[in-house]
């Protein structure tokens, strides 16, 4: 289950919390001129993914809720991309690289499971509603 209740925390919000702490302690390290530069770009992306999440699920429509994980799934692409290049600049060492990417699966496979969850849910509720008579 990603989440603990349709009305509660998203456990994947939580993980994606988890993720944007990394990275600051990753990005601590960088060069202090990239300061304006990746850092501030990996750390934008990164907080934009739990804060969509979030506001998808404060904004009370399942719909919303589908379109935030969209935005979020957008950011961490943005985010793993900037990780590549981090690497690849060796301001991350290959353990650095492999945690940060290693979270950053786990919180793409739970984004995925929960978009996939509340589309279900509003294709039943779809049906249903298609099949019910009209007063």
């Amino acid at each position: 289950m990603t989440e603990k209740s349709h009305t509660g925390k998203l456990e994947v919000a939580d993980k994606a919390h988890g993720l944007v702490l990394s990275v600051y302690k990753a990005t601590a390290s960088f060069p202090s001129y990239e300061q304006f530069g990746l850092i501030s770009q990996m750390r934008r992306a990164a907080v934009s993914i739990p804060a969509n999440l979030y506001e998808g699920k404060a904004r009370g429509s399942d719909i919303e809720l589908c379109r935030y994980i969209r935005i979020a799934r957008g950011s961490l692409a943005e985010l793993r991309y900037f990780l590549i290049l981090a690497n690849d600049l060796d301001y991350l060492s290959k353990v650095g690289f492999t945690a940060l990417e290693s979270q950053a699966e786990e919180v793409a496979r739970m984004m995925g499971a929960l978009l996939e969850k509340v589309l279900r849910e509003v294709a039943a509720r779809s049906k249903k509603h298609a099949r019910s008579p009209k007063s």
